[in-house]
């Protein structure tokens, strides 16, 4: 496989990980702690996943074509906590996300030298992807830290449980050494 397609495997694999990760801790969530935000400073996980979104349809919506911060984007409004239910704020990670994967999906190694701008920067096909390898995450570890401390205790681990490294590493090096995503089992055991 040549390095420009496995960087493409790989880099999919981790988004789907991160999505996951964020669905579990809005699972984890009742409705209306989706809304909750502590001060003026500080943006509910509904707020957090319409910013994501909005970035996401923005970025990703004619990729290779038009500048990713499209005139059509209103990021000020997208930290303004107008969703209404769990059902709207899930309509909207979703969007974003469909927008994103699918023009994720058909992209071919070949396109990835290619050049496009973001708010008349350009930026490799490569780069724009790590630029948003490292914001999502970056937004979802915010939720998965915001959802843990709103359940104030009631948390179901999405990564290793406290007190249980030794277990987790016993189990790894107990199989033989090959060569994988660290997602493929993270993927499985989170489902």
């Amino acid at each position: 496989m040549k390095a420009t397609e496995s960087y493409l495997e790989s880099v999919k694999k981790q988004f789907l990980y991160y999505k996951m990760l964020g669905e579990k801790a809005i699972d984890q969530l009742e409705p209306n702690q989706l809304f909750v935000a502590v001060n003026e400073d500080t943006n509910s996980i509904a707020a957090i996943i319409k910013h994501i979104s909005g970035n996401m349809l923005s970025r990703w919506t004619d990729f290779l074509t038009s500048d990713g911060e499209k005139e059509w984007r209103n990021r000020d409004a997208e930290f303004e906590n107008d969703l209404q239910s769990k059902e709207e704020v899930l309509l909207v990670w979703n969007k974003g996300w469909d927008c994103f994967l699918s023009t994720l999906n058909n992209l071919k190694p070949e396109q990835l030298s290619d050049i496009i701008y973001i708010r008349n920067e350009g930026h490799t096909v490569i780069e724009a992807i790590n630029r948003q390898l490292a914001h999502y995450p970056y937004h979802i570890g915010q939720i998965v830290f915001y959802a843990k401390q709103l359940k104030n205790g009631s948390w179901n681990s999405l990564s290793i449980p406290r007190n249980k490294s030794g277990n987790y590493n016993a189990e790894k090096f107990a199989k033989e050494k090959e060569i994988k995503n660290f997602t493929d089992d993270e993927l499985k055991r989170l489902k």
